[in-house]
C-alpha cells in the first residue's frame, strides 16, 4: 500500500473510532442478546452494515455518514420540541446541523479537509434525496435499520392509522433497491408488524 493509502485507511480508521466513542456516550441502551449496549453505538454499527449490504462499493465519506446518521442524538432530545409535526420537523432540522457540526469536527481532527466534511454535511442533511445516489443510499439504510430493529416496537406503541401513514411516508423515501430489501426483511418480522406492511403498501414490497 502506498503512504497515501496508508494515510487515507488510518484516516478512516480513526474517525471510526472517534464516533464510535462519542456514540458510545449514549445513556439510552438497548439489550442484544443479553448483552446492553449504548444504543447510539449499536445504531451506527447497524448502519454501516446496512450500507455495505446494499451497497460494498460505498466511498469512505458514504461510509462515515452512515456511522455518524445518529451521533450524539441524545443530546437534542424530542421533547425540547413542541408536540405535532411542525414541531418534529424543526427537531430533525436541528438534528441534521447537529449531526453534521459534530461529525464533521471528528473528520477535520482525523484529517479530513474542508471538501469531505461539505459532502459529509450533505449527505446527513439528505439533500439530494431521489436525486443523488449515495443520499439515497444513506436513507436507504436508514430506513432498512428502522424496520429491522425498531418497527415492530414501534408499532406496538402506536394506533395501526398512525403506524400505516409512517410505513407509506417511508417506502415513498425508499429506491427500488431499498424496497427490495425491504420485501425480503418482511417475513421476519412478527404477525402484527407483517399485517401492517400489508396494509399499507399491498404489492408495494
Amino acid at each position: 500500500m502506498s503512504d497515501i493509502g496508508k494515510a487515507a485507511g488510518t484516516r478512516f480508521a480513526a474517525a471510526i473510532a472517534a464516533i464510535d466513542a462519542l456514540n458510545a456516550e449514549d445513556p439510552s441502551v438497548e439489550t442484544l442478546d443479553g448483552v446492553s449496549h449504548p444504543a447510539a453505538l449499536l445504531y451506527g454499527q447497524r448502519m454501516s452494515a446496512w450500507l455495505l449490504r446494499l451497497g460494498p462499493g460505498a466511498s469512505e465519506i458514504l461510509r462515515l455518514a452512515a456511522r455518524a446518521q445518529h451521533i450524539a442524538r441524545w443530546k437534542i432530545p424530542r421533547s425540547e420540541f413542541p408536540d405535532g409535526r411542525d414541531g418534529y420537523l424543526a427537531w430533525r432540522t436541528r438534528l441534521a446541523a447537529f449531526h453534521g457540526e459534530t461529525a464533521g469536527a471528528l473528520l477535520r481532527a482525523a484529517g479530513y479537509d474542508d471538501a469531505a466534511v461539505e459532502r459529509l454535511k450533505a449527505l446527513l442533511s439528505k439533500r439530494g434525496l431521489k436525486r443523488d445516489a449515495e443520499v439515497q443510499a444513506l436513507e436507504d439504510a436508514a430506513c432498512l435499520v428502522f424496520l429491522e430493529h425498531h418497527f415492530a416496537a414501534f408499532a406496538a406503541k402506536h394506533p395501526d392509522e398512525k403506524v400505516l401513514d409512517i410505513l407509506r411516508k417511508t417506502a415513498l423515501k425508499m429506491s427500488p433497491h431499498g424496497l427490495e430489501a425491504a420485501a425480503n426483511l418482511v417475513p421476519h418480522l412478527p404477525e402484527r408488524a407483517r399485517g401492517l406492511v400489508a396494509r399499507a403498501l399491498g404489492n408495494g414490497l
